[in-house]
Order: C-alpha cells, then structure tokens, then sequence
C-alpha cells in the first residue's frame, strides 16, 4: 500500500511522530468531528483527530474504513 495516502498519528507510547496508520477506522463523533483509530503495527493503538475534507479523502483513497 502506498504509505504516502495513509493516515499519519503521533503515538503517545513511543513518542514518534507521523507514524502510518494501519487499519484505520473513521468515526464522528457527536459535535461533527472525525476520529480515525487504527495501530501503528507494532501493537500500539493510535488515534488521531481529522477535518472533513481530509477523512472523506482516506476513505475514498481506501485507506480507512467509514464506521459512521
């Protein structure tokens, strides 16, 4: 998969930063945000907060799943 469309998060357990998101799944959350949550593929789970225009792009992109 081309790591360049992927949903990139910053990981709070170990500290590094624009780590690709795999098995991304887009929520909205009930004042109209996008949340994507996936891990980094190491078993650490990361999330990460998006604006509209970007999170409809991963989806259509493929890149994460709609939950919404």
């Amino acid at each position: 998969m081309d790591t360049s469309k992927m949903i990139k998060a910053y990981c709070l357990k170990t500290k590094e930063k624009q780590v690709p998101m795999q098995d991304a799944v887009i929520t909205k959350t009930a004042r109209g945000g996008y949340l994507a949550s996936g891990n980094d593929g190491k078993g650490n789970k990361i999330v990460s907060i998006l604006g509209e225009a970007k999170a409809l792009q991963a989806i259509a992109d493929g890149v994460a799943k709609k939950e919404f």
